[in-house]
């Protein structure tokens, strides 16, 4: 389907999601993949940027989105090629590829993200490594996340749509040099992250991990992501988008925030959320426990 808009969160396994996403007592047979699959036809996954993911464990999650037909993954490449170049070994490419085989064989696999980080700056050596991981994963529809504004030049873009890939627009606390919003496609792939604005963790090294994505947008900040979105929905064929501020639940508002804009009507969402983000009766409506459908505009 042409110009479709999927949206959803990075990651589906967070303990903090208990009782604020997640039901409190939700049962042993409760399966929080499945059940987000209700409400996003997206999710990016994250694990694989830790460790490269089992071929069964990637089937599985194939069967427990099946409910949702439209329903695509997106994936963060391995770290190893990304955060700790040139240490990636054939043996590494290949678990990886293994990993991932169940999406992407079934259609499951919308995009695959290659990640770097800020350090990750535009010289002839590091767009040399970048086009060299481009071809090694070429088989696959590529999306690539650059934070230095060195990357931003038109030669960059010209040479990512060479090569069919797709850019990241992220949405990041801005420091000297970072990368700024933007809605820029150069494949039929659009992408978009948001991480938060936590600007005082971002760069703190001592900062756990959540408190860097403890951020929970403002509907006036989100407005002009929303502007960027649909720009770039009609530049392309499908635009992801995710949000990656999950520290918890808030990630998911935003995200059913952006959805309710952009289908300009209620959308179903999780049934605890409404208690600790009253303000999410303005964009969604609860689902009950039972999956009923609730009543939209």
């Amino acid at each position: 389907m042409a110009n479709r808009v999927l949206i959803g969160p990075a990651g589906w396994s967070y303990k903090d999601w208990n009782g604020i996403v997640y039901p409190v007592s939700p049962g042993s047979n409760f399966d929080p993949l499945k059940y987000l699959a209700r409400f996003f036809d997206t999710i990016e996954i994250n694990s694989s940027f830790y460790r490269p993911p089992a071929s069964s464990t990637s089937a599985s999650w194939v069967r427990r989105v099946a409910n949702n037909p439209g329903f695509r993954f997106t994936a963060k490449l391995n770290q190893v090629f990304t955060h700790e170049r040139g240490k990636a070994t054939a043996a590494d490419e290949k678990a990886f590829k293994e990993g991932i085989e169940p999406l992407f064989n079934e259609g499951k696999l919308g995009a695959l993200l290659l990640q770097f980080p800020w350090s990750f700056k535009n010289t002839g050596d590091e767009r040399l490594y970048l086009t060299g991981l481009l071809d090694r994963f070429r088989d696959y529809p590529l999306v690539v996340e650059v934070r230095h504004a060195s990357w931003n030049t038109p030669r960059v873009l010209e040479l990512f749509a060479e090569r069919g890939v797709g850019v990241c627009n992220i949405d990041q606390p801005l420091f000297s040099k970072s990368i700024k919003p933007a809605a820029v496609a150069t494949s039929p792939l659009g992408y978009v992250r948001l991480h938060g604005r936590n600007h005082q963790n971002w760069f703190r090294e001592e900062a756990p991990r959540d408190e860097r994505y403890n951020y929970l947008y403002s509907l006036d900040e989100l407005d002009p992501w929303i502007d960027r979105i649909k720009d770039l929905s009609t530049q392309t064929d499908e635009t992801y988008v995710i949000s990656n501020n999950h520290f918890r639940g808030q990630a998911v508002v935003n995200a059913l925030e952006i959805k309710a804009a952009i289908e300009e009507k209620l959308v179903p969402a999780p049934e605890p959320l409404f208690t600790e983000y009253a303000r999410l009766r303005e964009s969604a409506t609860p689902l009950e426990a039972s999956g009923s459908n609730p009543t939209l505009f």
